[in-house]
């Protein structure tokens, strides 16, 4: 029994071009899109402003992809973004970058469950207490996808196509809202004016904390790096696809948004696919939409579920996780004990929720210190390939080296005005990032102990 436990654990290519764009669909168009426009609204006063945020958004997003879909060419592994850190810099800073994006990974997938279960508590229990009826709902589902997912890698790569279908559809719905929605509905009330070009750059650089979280996740693909084939040429493609239809989507969507509701309204609604709903087709379409919008949830719950356990095998191969973390069921080719750990997290961050805002702009403090380490990543890797020769079926993304150098100047915007929003989320972030330094030796030192 012993030497089974023991034999080294490779993981299967089984995932299709197909299935790793919806992936990568599925990895940035959460319940973001249904619920931040608002705050983006909020912040940018005007609507100049509040496109030229998520057209910004777009390019740097598109820009971010193409630089991921280098880095994920040149170096295709389980666990990518874990890799990284460690290949590229050293083992210790990629532990404290990943124990803090796993938590806040867990932390923004049991808030968006609960923005789910929002819109289905009404149908499902509608005689029970709310404070009763969404704990009930969130864990409910959580558990439900922990199982689905412990079947095996492909039945949830199925299970997630059917729903990206399905929150797909929503979205084209609301895209077509432009179309069936007379013009009233779009006057603007209650504006907040920007007086000066000052405010105005101010407020794009607020605007930047909401929409580079709804764009965030096409870096995750590269955990899957060991799950397709020839993943030196399906993973760019598939994150060139992948964004591709992210990008116009969310840019449809949002001029949905504007011209239905107005930026008045969008500034004050929390449930912005029932109002355009509700003007399309009256009180009839709540239920429906309610629906919908919980799958669509369950949809990047699931996708979640999926990647997150891949940076504990990373981690574990580096030996500083326990060899537990990189266990996987032959068959299934699941990492068991990894993914019940990620949905324990999951369920303990549901007792401990703050508001949407605050959560919003802890993670993006996290992401973007992972974001700017990991696209610096390119030069690096294109350095050293410089030494040792070039692979012959690399991706190389064009407008190198300025491109990538753009990306990380934006999200050091982007963590400024996290700092500028919030100081103590900003504080507490980088005090929980600095702790991991000693935490990753404890566990070094125990593991090198046991040995």
């Amino acid at each position: 029994m012993k030497s089974k436990i023991e034999e080294p654990q490779i993981i299967k290519p089984q995932l299709k071009t197909f299935d790793l764009t919806m992936i990568v669909v599925g990895l940035v168009i959460g319940m973001g899109i249904f619920r931040v426009p608002t705050e983006v609204a909020q912040k940018a006063g005007v609507p100049i402003v509040f496109f030229a945020a998520w057209i910004i958004g777009a390019i740097v997003s598109f820009i971010g992809a193409l630089t991921f879909a280098e880095i994920g060419s040149r170096y295709p592994v389980a666990g990518g973004f874990y890799k990284i850190f460690s290949h590229c810099y050293h083992p210790a800073f990629a532990f404290m970058v990943n124990w803090i994006i796993v938590m806040s990974n867990a932390a923004a997938t049991a808030g968006v469950a609960i923005m789910g279960a929002e819109y289905i508590a009404p149908i499902l229990l509608p005689d029970v207490a709310h404070a009763t009826a969404m704990p009930i709902i969130t864990v409910s589902s959580i558990a439900i996808l922990y199982a689905i997912n412990m079947i095996g890698i492909k039945v949830s790569a199925k299970l997630l196509n059917g729903l990206m279908l399905i929150k797909l559809s929503m979205l084209v719905l609301l895209i077509a809202a432009v179309f069936f929605v007379r013009g009233e509905h779009s006057e603007e009330i209650g504006l907040v004016q920007n007086n000066s070009s000052t405010d105005m750059w101010k407020a794009l650089a607020l605007c930047f904390i909401p929409v580079f979280f709804t764009y965030g996740g096409y870096q995750q693909t590269m955990n899957f790096g060991n799950d397709v084939s020839n993943a030196r040429r399906t993973m760019p493609s598939t994150i060139f696809y992948g964004m591709t239809i992210v990008l116009i989507i969310y840019l449809a969507v949002n001029y949905s948004y504007y011209k239905v509701l107005g930026l008045g309204t969008l500034q004050h609604t929390t449930t912005l696919a029932s109002d355009i709903t509700g003007l399309m087709f009256g009180t009839i379409a709540y239920k429906l939409v309610s629906v919908i919008m919980f799958f669509s949830v369950m949809a990047f719950v699931n996708v979640s579920v999926m990647s997150n356990p891949r940076i504990y095998f990373a981690m574990a191969e580096d030996k500083i996780l326990p060899s537990i973390f990189k266990r996987l069921n032959g068959k299934t080719q699941v990492q068991e004990f990894s993914l019940t750990l990620f949905c324990i997290f999951i369920l303990l961050t549901l007792f401990f929720m703050s508001s949407f805002q605050k959560i919003l702009e802890y993670v993006m403090f996290f992401d973007s210190i992972s974001l700017i380490t990991a696209a610096a990543a390119i030069f690096i890797l294109r350095n050293r390939a410089k030494k040792s020769g070039e692979p012959i079926d690399i991706y190389k993304m064009k407008g190198y080296p300025f491109l990538p150098a753009f990306y990380i100047l934006i999200y050091m915007a982007v963590n400024i005005s996290v700092l500028y929003a919030n100081p103590t989320a900003a504080t507490w972030g980088f005090i929980l990032f600095i702790s991991g330094l000693p935490l990753y030796y404890l566990i070094k030192f125990v593991l090198n102990k046991k040995i």
